[in-house]
């Protein structure tokens, strides 16, 4: 046999033609199959249809918001009463601004750092056969009706939190902020506690997702270079993981700041913004607007609808600022792993 004609085994294969104007053009549109542009159609109208939606409810809230604050005869954003049915009226919105930040900061102060821990150990620390149970249970309590978590609440939480406002008093009551005259513990600081236990489960299951989509590689080579366990979690599993938890927080932020009937069923809502987290009264603007909607009238629905308004631009804007924070931390995402 001619050993010229035998074909290298090592050959390198010909180039590739260059694509031809026509498929540059698919190529350039991102769908070159008829079922890719349907589904890129249908992606890009649903995107569209959001926007609009958006839209939609921003000018009819500013539209029914306009209507109340050009009658009202105190200042909006800074009064400290809500009597929408005086002559002329008035009525602010300090106290709800107020009381639905301080609650929703202390839910998340509660909520985040122990999500956090549970995700990391149902992922890393837990055996196997724990890991399971726990996750379907925190499943579970992800899914139960915001009513239910009130009247939990009102029943067993607020008579057991004597205690602990007592303990606050005797030993942090010199700064203010955690001091208590004995009365009912239906404040802030029991709705800050219940939207905790509320919004638990939705950054934990996320958080948790989060975590089990590290590379497996970079937790091997840090326990390759010498890491302990903690040390893992703390130079591969945290830096990934760190924008889906900030994006697990603001899921829960934004329940917290919409939570509206179990606020309702432990609050003592007053127009007026005590220092004291543990004093009963305050107010947010769900709690607000539920139990005053059915007796207002029409001017009065305006008005709560103004309300609405503010919780709208606050909601947007906290959603802005976890988008600006994600952006700033990209680099760690799962996608660009």
């Amino acid at each position: 046999m001619d050993i010229s004609t035998q074909q290298p085994t090592d050959a390198v294969p010909p180039p590739l033609a260059p694509p031809t104007p026509a498929e540059q053009k698919r190529a350039a549109r991102g769908a070159t199959r008829p079922g890719d542009r349907i589904f890129l159609g249908l992606s890009r109208g649903s995107g569209i249809l959001l926007l609009a939606i958006m839209a939609a409810i921003a000018v009819f809230l500013t539209y029914r918001a306009s209507l109340a604050i050009s009658k009202d005869e105190a200042n909006f954003l800074t009064a400290f009463e809500w009597n929408t049915n005086l002559v002329p009226p008035k009525f602010g919105i300090a106290v709800l601004a107020f009381g639905t930040v301080v609650s929703s900061v202390v839910a998340m102060v509660i909520a985040v750092p122990i999500a956090v821990a549970i995700a990391l150990f149902l992922t890393h620390y837990a055996p196997r056969r724990l890991r399971g149970p726990i996750a379907y249970v925190i499943d579970l309590l992800a899914a139960v009706p915001s009513i239910v978590y009130g009247l939990w609440g009102a029943l067993i939480l607020v008579p057991q939190l004597d205690g602990l406002f007592g303990w606050l008093n005797d030993y942090l009551g010199w700064t203010g902020i955690f001091s208590w005259d004995e009365g009912a513990p239906r404040s802030m600081l029991t709705v800050g506690i219940l939207l905790a236990i509320m919004i638990l489960p939705i950054i934990t299951n996320v958080s948790r997702e989060v975590f089990r989509q590290v590379p497996q590689m970079h937790e091997e080579a840090a326990l390759a270079l010498g890491a302990t366990r903690w040390e893992v979690i703390r130079m591969s599993v945290l830096p990934f993981g760190r924008s889906g938890v900030i994006s697990a927080s603001m899921l829960g932020l934004g329940r917290a700041l919409g939570e509206t009937m179990a606020v309702a069923t432990v609050l003592s809502p007053d127009f007026d913004i005590h220092a004291s987290l543990l004093n009963p009264g305050g107010g947010t603007f769900a709690q607000n607007i539920a139990s005053k909607f059915n007796e207002a009238t029409e001017f009065g629905r305006d008005a709560l609808i103004a309300s609405g308004l503010v919780l709208f631009v606050i909601t947007l804007l906290v959603n802005g600022a976890a988008r600006a924070i994600i952006a700033r931390r990209k680099e760690y995402s799962g996608a660009n792993a």
